[in-house]
């Protein structure tokens, strides 16, 4: 089965995480993703947990996010490693990097300076403020934490009426980076119709910006200022997790229909004519009266006690699982969201799948991480036609190198 983006070459200049997300997604569904690498590595390869023997420990973090890709490493400090950079370049569809928009021009590869060597390419690139911003803001170096702090987000996210707490996973890097794969593979098929290449301008601010939902509507339509409320949802009522017996569920009554439903579940039924809670509006005005009510009942059972009582009402409902569980789930595996890989120097392990299931040609784990250059070789041989003399000679003037 030919896979959907089988022909399209990637120069991935990434590093650590919002970019080889991006580069992750287009290597699971087919393209040729080409890794380029400095001398010592993507710094995700000091990342732990660590896998392996002693001595040869292969970064998990780092194989998680690139199974599919090729590795090449060029140093692009020296005018030959920029030279091969060019020529690549020439031959490739998409160019992605997450730098400090500085870096990239420094080097000589700004998307004007691209744009010469291939007009036809699709640029992309991804910072914690954008390319194009306020002055000074396009060489502040910026992390996931910054960009949560800086968007708002972590000022909505924590129990309610305690300190603002990081998202527990990095998602500045990783809607950055899936809203660059959206960009990317719109340009692609505006450059079918027009001939010509774009640049993608991401920011990880703006990414988490862009997904606050109804916090930025909720200011901006009564003034009001969004502060952390645990779990609960800000506008619908009964919508949070709750204590059982044992643990915790979740129940999401989002619906005047489903909170007759849940009161009958929970042997509540008298709550349905009370006029606090008639409707949802209601209920969110008086919720900590409503959630008081609830929390006492639902810590009468195990959660795996309502769940069967929730599954049998068809209420929306779930465990909060742990990752534990969640690994151990077998909806988890038979959507093939954890799969297993046969990793060099590793064995098998077990990491995330591709959540890209189309129905001719989904995404798919089907390579291992690439061992550091492992591909520098071939690419030079195969893709740009070096002689092995030409390719000794960089070896031996330290611009390429790789593991065997």
């Amino acid at each position: 089965m030919s896979r959907a983006l089988e022909g399209i070459r990637v120069v991935d200049l990434s590093h650590v995480l919002a970019a080889p997300i991006t580069t992750m997604f287009l290597a699971d569904l087919g393209a040729d993703v080409i890794h380029v690498e400095p001398p010592h590595g993507d710094d995700a390869r000091e990342f732990g947990p660590f896998a392996g023997e002693a001595g040869k420990n292969r970064s998990g973090y780092f194989i998680s996010l690139n199974r599919n890709k090729k590795s090449m490493v060029l140093d692009l400090r020296k005018d030959a490693g920029k030279k091969i950079l060019r020529q690549l370049i020439e031959v490739s569809d998409v160019l992605i990097e997450n730098y400090r928009p500085t870096t990239m021009r420094k080097l000589g590869f700004s998307w004007e300076e691209i744009q010469k060597i291939n007009p036809r390419i699709v640029y992309a690139s991804i910072s914690g403020f954008g390319q194009h911003s306020l002055p000074g803001y396009d060489s502040r170096p910026s992390y996931d934490m910054v960009a949560q702090g800086y968007s708002g987000l972590m000022s909505i996210t924590g129990p309610e009426g305690g300190q603002p707490c990081r998202v527990g996973s990095s998602v500045g890097d990783i809607f950055s980076g899936h809203q660059a794969a959206i960009g990317i593979l719109a340009a692609l098929i505006y450059r079918q119709k027009s001939g010509k290449g774009q640049h993608y301008d991401g920011a990880m601010v703006d990414g988490l910006f862009a997904v606050l939902e109804n916090a930025v509507v909720r200011h901006t339509i009564s003034g009001e200022i969004p502060a952390p409320l645990g779990s609960r949802h800000p506008s619908i009522t009964p919508f949070q997790s709750f204590k059982t017996k044992d643990s915790w569920i979740i129940a999401a009554i989002g619906n005047d229909v489903l909170w007759i439903r849940f009161c009958k579940v929970i042997d509540r039924e008298d709550l349905t004519a009370d006029p606090r809670f008639k409707t949802n509006p209601l209920r969110t005005k008086h919720v900590k009266e409503l959630i008081s009510i609830i929390s006492e009942e639902i810590s009468k059972k195990t959660t795996k006690e309502w769940s069967v009582l929730f599954e049998k009402a068809d209420l929306p409902y779930s465990p909060v699982n742990s990752i534990k569980d969640i690994c151990a789930d077998p909806h988890i595996r038979y959507r093939n969201m954890l799969v297993d890989i046969d990793q060099p120097e590793v064995g098998k392990m077990s990491i995330t799948g591709s959540p890209i299931h189309l129905s001719e040609t989904p995404g798919e784990v089907y390579a291992p991480a690439p061992r550091l250059g492992q591909h520098t070789e071939e690419i030079l041989r195969d893709l740009l036609n070096y002689s092995q003399i030409e390719i000794d000679q960089l070896k031996r003037e330290g611009i390429i190198s790789g593991e065997n």
